[in-house]
């Protein structure tokens, strides 16, 4: 007799759920879409933050691997131009002293190669012998009359400046004239 009440209780239990469950859909049908909008418009709000984060994000690595990309570039630059210097000097040298005229022309043709390659990576010479001294570009070593150039003008160069694109990655080391030389009377 038990065995058989127990299905009987099953089947009013379930019945009763039945009947209960009606109402608690509509009430939550009738709850539900209002959370649904307002949570969606604020998942919305989030995505697109999420998406403007990233954005940023983005191109702030891409503006930081830019930088440090130039700035190895400057390092490796800052590194080679010394060697260039001392090239420059010894063919200057080498001139000097009647070298044979064959080797001369191969060092120039090397030296031609190497300012083709840093011209390549936007590194050029800044010309500073007859310009007007400018703090920005030139770092003058000492003043000195000259009776071929005005004053502050330079009038010769001692080490050769470079920009890297539009930033001076070298001053070029220079000597300012000082205008001519006074003439005291009585050397005269």
């Amino acid at each position: 007799m038990s065995k058989k009440n127990k299905p009987a209780e099953k089947d009013l239990q379930e019945e009763v759920a039945e009947e209960a469950l009606p109402d608690t859909e509509i009430i939550e049908e009738a709850i539900v879409p209002v959370v649904e909008e307002e949570e969606e418009e604020g998942l919305r709000d989030q995505f697109v933050r999420l998406q403007a984060d990233f954005a940023n994000f983005r191109n702030r690595t891409q503006r930081e691997r830019i930088e440090l990309y130039q700035r190895a570039n400057e390092d490796l630059l800052l590194e080679i131009l010394p060697v260039l210097d001392h090239y420059e000097l010894g063919l200057q040298n080498a001139e000097q002293h009647d070298v044979d005229p064959a080797v001369l022309d191969g060092f120039k043709l090397v030296l031609d190669q190497f300012q083709n390659v840093l011209n390549k990576f936007n590194l050029k010479p800044i010309e500073a012998v007859g310009e007007v001294f400018d703090p920005h570009q030139h770092e003058a070593l000492t003043h000195m009359p000259s009776d071929e150039y005005p004053a502050e003008t330079c009038s010769n160069q001692v080490r050769r400046g470079y920009m890297f694109g539009d930033k001076l990655l070298r001053a070029a080391q220079v000597v300012v004239s000082s205008g001519p030389a006074e003439v005291k009377e009585g050397e005269e």
